[in-house]
C-alpha cells in the first residue's frame, strides 16, 4: 500500500525515532509499504518519519542510478532495496563531498549539501540480522540523508543561514500545505 508522505513542517519529521525491538508481521508490512511508497514516488530512500511513523527504520534503493556509478561502485553495492533497522553510523571519513540533494518531504527543493564521502554503518536488515557496511559514493550520501531523518534532521538543516533565508518563503509555503507532488502527500499530524 502506498502511504502518504509527510511534508516539511510536520512535527513527526523533527522527532527522534524509537528503536525497533522485534521483527513482527506489522514491521514487515510497514517495510513493504515503505518500499512501495518510495518506488511510487521515484525516490531512492524513505525513512519511517516521512510516512508518519516513529520506528527507527529506513529503506533505500539506488538501482535507478546504477548507470551513473563506476563498475567498482556498482559492484560494492549491497543487495537493493536495503532495509536498515536501528542503524548507527559508527565512523565517517574526514573527506567530504558537495552534492545536490532533494527530499520527498520537501518537494521541488534541491540544494548542495556537504557530507562525509564514506561511512561505516551498522544496522539490522529485514530479517533482523546484524549488518555492517563500509561504503562511499552515492549510497553513502543516501544512507546519511535517511539516517538524518531518524534524528529529526532534514537536509535543509545542513545549509548555511544565507541559503536557508533564501528558501524561507518556499519552506513556509510547504509547511502551510501549499505544495504539490506526483505522489500522495500528508500535511496532517499523525495520531
Amino acid at each position: 500500500m502506498v502511504l502518504p508522505i509527510y511534508v516539511y513542517g510536520e512535527p513527526v519529521l523533527r522527532e527522534e525515532t524509537v528503536p525497533v525491538d522485534e521483527n513482527t508481521e506489522g514491521l514487515q508490512q510497514l517495510i513493504d509499504n515503505m518500499i512501495e511508497t518510495m518506488h511510487g514516488a521515484d525516490g531512492v530512500g524513505l525513512a519511517a518519519p516521512q510516512v508518519g511513523r516513529r520506528e527507527r527504520l529506513f529503506v533505500v534503493d539506488v538501482t535507478p542510478f546504477l548507470q551513473d556509478m563506476t563498475p567498482e561502485e556498482a559492484a560494492a553495492l549491497p543487495p537493493q532495496p536495503m532495509v536498515c533497522i536501528n542503524p548507527r553510523i559508527v565512523a565517517e571519513s574526514d573527506t567530504t563531498t558537495n552534492v545536490e540533494e532533494g527530499c520527498l518531504s520537501i518537494p521541488d527543493v534541491r540544494e548542495v549539501v556537504t557530507r562525509p564521502e564514506r561511512i561505516h554503518m551498522r544496522f539490522r536488515d529485514r530479517e533482523f540480522n546484524e549488518q555492517n557496511v563500509e561504503i562511499g559514493s552515492f549510497l553513502a550520501r543516501v544512507l546519511q540523508h535517511e539516517y538524518d531523518h531518524l534524528e529529526g534532521i532534514l537536509f535543509v538543516d545542513h545549509l548555511s543561514a544565507f541559503r536557508r533565508r533564501l528558501l524561507k518563503r518556499r519552506l513556509r509555503d510547504i509547511a502551510r500545505g501549499h505544495v504539490e507532488a506526483d505522489y500522495p502527500l500528508s500535511t496532517e499530524t499523525p495520531a
